[in-house]
């Protein structure tokens, strides 16, 4: 073409690190200058404008965010004009535009903050620059989820309604003749659905992007032959969605198979999918064949949801439980891996032409909640008490979001007297339980009830909304992105590999420096038992004895109908010792819980055998913060009475263990040397109790120091060269021999004690051998041993015989929380609809509750505004 014009633009084009740092510093306010005094770039400026590519690029569409002069802008503009018309008359627009290209492609011109479109064309646009803090508001559009590289969007907004059943929905009744559909795969169907890459294990997570993977974004359903074609249309490349494959077996009849979570092979349990095309008067069979649990709610009557879009729009319908011929069993193939099951059940769709929802439970995405922060960050009432702030950012770089809320104090000794609350949710992505709970605690809480006035003035309160927000965008049901459970790595170190969890644990030694933190809750879903109930920790000091279990109590008769006791647990097991409730009970916070939401409904009460709706969750989120009221109201007699009830229960539960190994025990004379822990069972935790060990791509780097470990045990002690370190040796030998002398007198003293005939004068007593019984659980041996590893203090958690009794009953135990006295309780105020209490629910009078005394705790960081 020509050659002095192509070298004059390879002179002048800019440099693209350069441009985007201008860009950079200018969209922070950093920098003020014009161009021209960046170093290296006197005559930058100059180019720019006299460059004709560059008007070129301006004339397609490019911003001019450079040019401050409106007049001086203008006579470019002129000026623009004239050249593209001299160029258009000389033919020169395409050969330049051609060159243009082929510069652009060149390796030393790609850079990472340049965006090309999907076809990878020229036409590059500068990236955005990443906030280092992410603060909603309504003046930019909320921050978009990041996926991994590999996942394929669609560019579709998925949005649901909210919508609460007039009628109980209650479980199917099974009638135990339902069809139990033969698996006949691939071979005699016709695959209508089926994702190209999906991570598995072997492979980990490199990078992420908003919008997933690049290029055009592929149809996987089937193409539709005409109208009469009546094939379902599915998709679940949308956020919390979860479908890995599709085939067809009949005319109404599908196979369905999850995708695993990303970058492990199992946890196959969460579903969210669409279906397309549907047929009013047909009677379709889904069927799900590669499910790992081998107990689920689906064989007590458990229903999947559905979600009409038309119903939607129309009737203003949300989801609902739907279902018939529902059954739960085996799969019949047997691979020689792992045993899968199958999840079966028919449906008829409300329309024709329908576009229609099948979910595991009902989802609540990461959008969901950031449009749910965004309303409360632009409410001018709500974001006075609740300070949103960042926590840390994922793996794939989406924010994890952290909520202070308190009402501003008065003084700085009323701020340091406050006790902390800290909440969390969403750990196991599939477990969307969690988030309603979480809402329903975030609209109370956030209100202007004086219930929720009090608990702001008396508490500050942590709350941690989603702690894993890779897991719900991409859809899996347990993992996180380093495809590891989270709920089993709360003591690690690796912050790069997990850093959600690595953070909170931070937050949480911090915020115990500061005051005392009087709960810990983490909100999951549980799919295997109905109900609602806790998982807490057995505390063996007798000062506490007991307390532990003393909320779990209360919310059980402030929510009788949906909260069960009896299924709560306390034992620590050794595969719980990464968990929450664990590690922050280690850390010191004595009421350290793990909250259970059933999948299913309740067996209590009104609402036995019906399922749980969203408003049934979000109530549960009312009742905690009435419970929390409760627990720490200064008037102690409903504390004391839950004491009284937890000891009946213990005693009766006790007897109920001996009468089951064959022994008689008298229990009005000695409760002495048995361990709580005994007595419970397992908490019949999930399939991934046990922890999978590192990430992947840390194998590696854990074997190198194993092996690093053991060369180091094995090199041998160097002798000794010289007499004088010699010497010195045997001088520290002598110090330190004196040094313990008085120690091991100390010793032989106790060991002539124990010789003396005095001293075995109750041997015969059961209580200092071992107890020969049919469970070598309750020998005395092993309880020590055990308590030992499991327990904050090592004494022997022992029970209190009854003659303490009323000793212990006019004892006040609890905890004694301060109230600021501005604020006031209706005693006549009634809870919400649907949210009464089976026990006594009359308020204390408010010059008690509000004007109850408390000492003030040690703070090492005090804030009028913490």
């Amino acid at each position: 073409m020509f050659p002095a014009l192509e070298t004059h633009l390879k002179q002048t084009i800019p440099d693209p690190y350069e441009d985007f740092m201008y860009r950079h510093l200018q969209y922070y306010g950093y920098f003020k200058a014009q161009r021209g005094s960046l170093p290296n770039s006197a005559t930058h400026q100059h180019i720019r404008k006299n460059n004709p590519q560059y008007l070129l690029h301006r004339s397609l569409g490019g911003k001019d965010d450079l040019i401050p002069d409106t007049l001086q802008k203008e006579k470019l503009l002129y000026f623009h004009s004239c050249l593209l018309g001299w160029m258009q008359w000389c033919g020169l627009i395409a050969g330049i535009t051609g060159m243009y290209s082929r510069m652009l492609s060149l390796p030393h011109l790609r850079s990472r903050q340049l965006l090309y479109d999907e076809l990878d064309e020229v036409n590059p646009r500068l990236r955005e620059p990443q906030e280092l803090f992410s603060i909603l508001s309504t003046k930019r559009p909320l921050p978009a989820p990041r996926w991994p590289i590999e996942c394929e969007v669609i560019k579709e907004n998925i949005h649901h309604i909210e919508w609460a059943p007039p009628q109980p929905e209650y479980f199917y009744q099974p009638r135990g003749n339902e069809k139990v559909p033969e698996i006949v795969g691939e071979k005699k169907g016709t695959v209508v659905y089926q994702l190209d890459s999906v991570p598995t294990e072997g492979s980990y997570f490199t990078s992420s992007r908003v919008g997933g993977k690049q290029g055009i974004i592929k149809e996987l359903a089937v193409t539709l032959q005409g109208p009469e074609d009546n094939t379902l249309l599915f998709e679940s490349r949308f956020e919390s969605g979860n479908l890995q494959k599709a085939v067809r077996v009949d005319t109404y009849e599908y196979e369905l198979t999850l995708r695993t979570d990303l970058y492990t092979n199992k946890h196959t349990q969460w579903f969210y999918f669409r279906v397309q095309n549907t047929r009013k008067d047909a009677t379709y069979r889904f069927t799900i064949v590669n499910l790992l649990k081998p107990k689920s709610l689906y064989t007590v009557g458990m229903k999947p949801l559905l979600y009409s879009q038309m119903d939607a729009n129309t009737r203003n319908i949300g989801w609902r439980r739907e279902g018939n011929e529902i059954k739960y069993y085996k799969n019949n193939t047997d691979d020689g891996q792992q045993p899968f099951y199958c999840l079966t059940w028919t449906i008829q769709f409300p329309y024709d032409q329908d576009t229609c929802f099948f979910a595991h439970f009902y989802p609540y995405t990461y959008t969901d909640l950031q449009c749910y922060l965004l309303s409360v960050a632009n409410n001018p009432i709500q974001s006075q008490f609740c300070k949103l702030q960042t926590l840390c950012r994922s793996l794939a770089g989406n924010t994890v979001y952290l909520l202070t809320i308190t009402n501003p104090s008065q003084t700085p000794q009323e701020a340091a007297a406050k006790k902390a609350v800290v909440l969390s949710a969403r750990v196991h992505p599939g477990e969307s339980n969690g988030s309603w709970v979480m809402k329903g605690f975030l609209d109370f809480i956030l209100s202007n009830s004086p219930d929720a006035q009090l608990l702001r003035d008396i508490f500050v309160f942590k709350v941690l909304p989603m702690l894993n927000p890779d897991g719900v965008i991409v859809g899996n049901y347990r993992c996180s992105l380093a495809g590891r459970d989270l709920n089993r790595h709360y003591k690690t170190i690796l912050k790069e590999s997990f850093p959600c969890i690595w953070y909170t644990r931070n937050m949480i030694k911090r915020l115990l420096e500061e005051r005392e933190v009087l709960l810990y809750c983490d909100f999951h879903g549980h799919s295997r038992k109905n109900n609602i109930f806790l998982y807490g920790c057995n505390n063996n000091n007798r000062k506490y004895w007991l307390h532990e279990r003393v909320f779990p109590l209360m919310l059980s008769k402030n929510a009788p109908d949906k909260f069960s006791f009896h299924s709560c647990n306390f034992k620590v097991q050794k595969c719980k010792e990464g968990t929450g409730r664990v590690v922050m009970w280690r850390m010191g916070i004595l009421n350290s819980y793990t909250m259970e939401s059933t999948f299913g409904g309740s067996t209590l009460g009104s609402k036995r055998d019906t399922h749980f709706t969203i408003e049934d969750l979000k109530s549960l989120g009312y009742h905690v913060c009435d419970t929390l009221l409760d627990f720490c109201d200064p008037d102690q007699t409903k504390f004391t009475q839950c004491l009284a009830e937890l000891k009946e229960l213990l005693r009766q539960e006790i007897h109920k263990k001996f009468h089951e190994l064959g022994q008689d025990v008298d229990l009005e004379e000695s409760w002495s040397d048995i361990s709580l822990s005994d007595i419970e069972s397992s908490t019949s935790g999930s399939d991934s109790s046990l922890s999978d060990g590192l990430p992947v791509h840390l194998a590696n780097i854990a074997d190198e120091l194993t092996q690093k470990k053991k060369m180091f045990k094995k090199k041998k002690k160097k002798s000794l060269q010289t007499r004088k370190q010699r010497n010195e040796q045997y001088q520290k030998k002598t110090l330190m021999w004196k040094l313990t002398e008085d120690t091991s007198e100390r010793a032989g003293f106790a060991s002539t004690l124990q010789n003396h005939p005095a001293f075995f004068k109750n041997s015969e007593n059961s209580s200092f051998l071992p107890m020969r019984s049919e469970n070598p659980r309750l020998n005395e041996t092993n309880l020590n041993r055990r308590d030992k590893d499991t327990s904050l203090d090592p004494s022997m958690a022992t029970l209190i015989l009854p003659k303490n009794k009323g000793r212990m009953q006019n004892k006040k135990p609890g905890f004694t929380v301060s109230c600021s006295p501005k604020r006031t309780i209706n005693s006549s105020q009634e809870p919400a609809p649907g949210m009464k209490p089976n026990w006594p629910r009359s308020r204390y009078p408010a010059t008690k509750r509000d004007c109850a005394a408390m000492a003030a705790y040690p703070s090492l960081h005090i804030y009028t505004y913490p």
